[in-house]
């Protein structure tokens, strides 16, 4: 079983992918940000890194996705290969950030990679609205995120929501989380463990 957990920057999905992760005695898979040689020269200076730095997301993810399938485990998964694309790339294209030139290229390195790929057995979508994200990113106080601007988040959000209206890989769960607490509240993390289990087995 492969469970993947997306979502906007702050909205809980480390978090989550952890707490399920030992709920269900899985393993977890998170993306690599702690040892990623460019993220901190990217929130510095986004216009000369965003290429390089989507480059090793993207190579990064492809090599986690292929160990999840080769392992035969049962996975929970922070963030997938498809957000590298459709929502932080082609997002800073928008923005003038990466160039025609490079996202094309950054494209055509995605979709081959994709046609080797399978897409999780379940998607969950942790969908938050930007001031609880800002709330969130303040408060886990990581140096580098501290110069991403609400419109910045805004803009990703947009992305977000776009994406998850077109999904059409395979299993999709959206979580509304603003309300939710489920690090804090036993019966909200009871609550989108019981959204899994029915959208995995069915009612009955």
């Amino acid at each position: 079983m492969h469970i993947a957990v997306t979502g906007n920057i702050g909205a809980g999905k480390t978090t989550l992918t952890k707490m399920l992760a030992k709920h269900y005695n899985w393993e977890a898979q998170f993306e690599d940000v702690d040892h990623n040689p460019y993220l901190e020269d990217f929130y510095a200076d986004m216009s000369k890194w965003s290429f390089a730095l989507q480059i090793y997301f993207l190579g990064s993810r492809f090599r986690q996705v292929k160990e999840i399938r080769e392992s035969g485990k049962d996975i929970v998964q922070d963030r997938t290969i498809y957000e590298d694309a459709h929502i932080f790339a082609e997002n800073l294209n928008d923005m003038n950030l990466l160039t025609d030139r490079d996202f094309q290229n950054y494209s055509s390195v995605f979709n081959l990679m994709k046609s080797f790929v399978s897409a999780p057995d379940l998607l969950i979508y942790l969908k938050s609205d930007v001031p609880n994200l800002v709330k969130k990113i303040y408060k886990r106080g990581r140096d580098y995120e501290s110069s991403i601007s609400i419109d910045y988040l805004s803009k990703l959000n947009l992305k977000y929501e776009r994406w998850i209206s077109e999904y059409n890989e395979g299993k999709l769960l959206i979580i509304e989380v603003d309300d939710l607490d489920f690090v804090e509240r036993p019966e909200d993390f009871g609550y989108i463990l019981e959204r899994i289990e029915t959208e995995l087995h069915g009612l009955f």
